[in-house]
């Protein structure tokens, strides 16, 4: 099936695509900011968590290219995720019974050989849903925000009551409904028909603009990531609640829907690399003001500049890298980006940022996270500039 007869989606199918984000974030949510505190609930100490969340980005590496590469192969992204979802729900369940650092090792690359992917497969069919209906990626994009969301303060207070033991069960039933959503999806056609030659995607991910962007990407995905890994940590050491904490991602979450609004209806108007540099720039004045306060409750506001950091990059980068990868290696190509700021940028932060947070503390790493974005600010700033000059 080609692009130009693949039918256009419906009401219920952009319907089922929206739903699917909103609860794929509710178990994003779980894993991003509740994962930590049960795993320090269990006793494990910061270096070893940060060891856990290096891990999953590691194996997350050869997880997106497995996926990525087997979804454009088979044309076909709904199975996949099928697939990774009973990957998700099987081994999210044997992490229950799982009471040793070494077995806690084993489990969770398994879960992040699934649970890394996904993000991106979702990204893929939303692209390739929306291609040719005018609709703008932060419309569905938005509901993942939602979810995720509505995820960190519901079970964030829930969690508070019951205790944070209950994690995993939670994420079993969050994980098990997506997978029922996921029946529903359909495919959409990447605009090629036949077997696929990669040769000439091997080509594509060789050019030097490329290659730099996707540098700076890593560079400001460093200071992200970090955030990402140890915010709760931290926040737990300030003398914050789960419900506090749960507030905290909660703010970041509705913060971006605003700007991904703006987005879809002015974004076009500006040039990429100058918003990703403004992007960075706000990362920078985030972490380094995270890193002075000494009251949990003021990370709240700052997680507010999470509309300015995280929205804007996001939606950015997106259309960017849209720009350098045709449709036909969309899942590949989005799985190349997302090894590169979430999997790369987590493993260097998971273990750069456990090992100075058990030594030095939580500001002395949130100041080198801001210094990650300084230096994103400037690589995008410079990059602007030449291609501007040689355009």
């Amino acid at each position: 099936m080609t692009a130009g007869n693949d039918p256009l989606p419906t009401v219920r199918d952009e319907r089922t695509m929206r739903t699917f984000s909103f609860v794929m974030y509710m178990t994003m949510a779980l894993t991003v900011s509740f994962f930590p505190l049960y795993f320090s609930a269990q006793g494990y100490s910061k270096l070893q968590i940060g060891t856990i969340y290096a891990i999953g980005p590691f194996i997350g590496i050869a997880a997106n290219l497995v996926w990525g590469y087997a979804s454009d192969k088979l044309q076909t992204i709904r199975k996949v995720l099928l697939v990774i979802l009973c990957g998700q729900l099987l081994t999210t369940v044997i992490l229950s019974q799982t009471d040793t650092i070494a077995w806690l090792y084993v489990v969770m690359v398994a879960y992040n050989f699934f649970f890394t992917p996904i993000n991106g497969l979702n990204d893929s069919l939303t692209l390739l849903t929306i291609r040719r209906t005018g609709k703008s990626y932060a419309s569905f994009r938005v509901w993942g925000s939602l979810g995720f969301a509505f995820s960190s303060l519901a079970f964030g207070t829930i969690l508070h009551a019951v205790g944070v033991e209950h994690t995993i069960l939670f994420t079993i039933g969050t994980i098990s409904l997506s997978l029922c959503i996921a029946f529903f999806l359909k495919d959409r056609s990447g605009g090629s028909s036949g077997a696929i030659s990669f040769s000439g995607f091997f080509d594509i991910i060789r050019q030097p603009r490329l290659l730099l962007f996707l540098a700076l990407i890593f560079t400001m995905s460093f200071a992200h990531r970090t955030n990402d890994g140890f915010l709760a940590l931290t926040m737990r050491e300030l003398g914050a609640s789960d419900t506090v904490i749960g507030w905290a991602w909660t703010a970041s979450s509705l913060s971006e829907i605003p700007m991904f609004f703006w987005l879809s209806k002015n974004g076009h108007r500006f040039k990429e690399l100058p918003l990703l540099m403004i992007a960075s720039f706000f990362y920078a004045v985030r972490f380094f003001l995270v890193s002075i306060v000494s009251d949990p409750l003021w990370i709240i506001p700052l997680q507010l500049m999470h509309s300015v950091t995280f929205g804007i990059f996001l939606v950015t980068a997106l259309r960017y890298i849209q720009q350098l990868i045709p449709d036909q290696f969309r899942a590949t190509g989005q799985a190349i980006y997302n090894i590169v700021w979430s999997c790369l940028a987590g493993l260097a932060s998971g273990i750069v940022g456990g090992w100075v947070f058990d030594g030095w503390g939580a500001p002395v790493m949130y100041r080198i996270a801001a210094f990650s974005a300084v230096l994103a600010c400037f690589g995008f700033l410079l990059t602007s500039l030449y291609q501007r000059r040689h355009s």
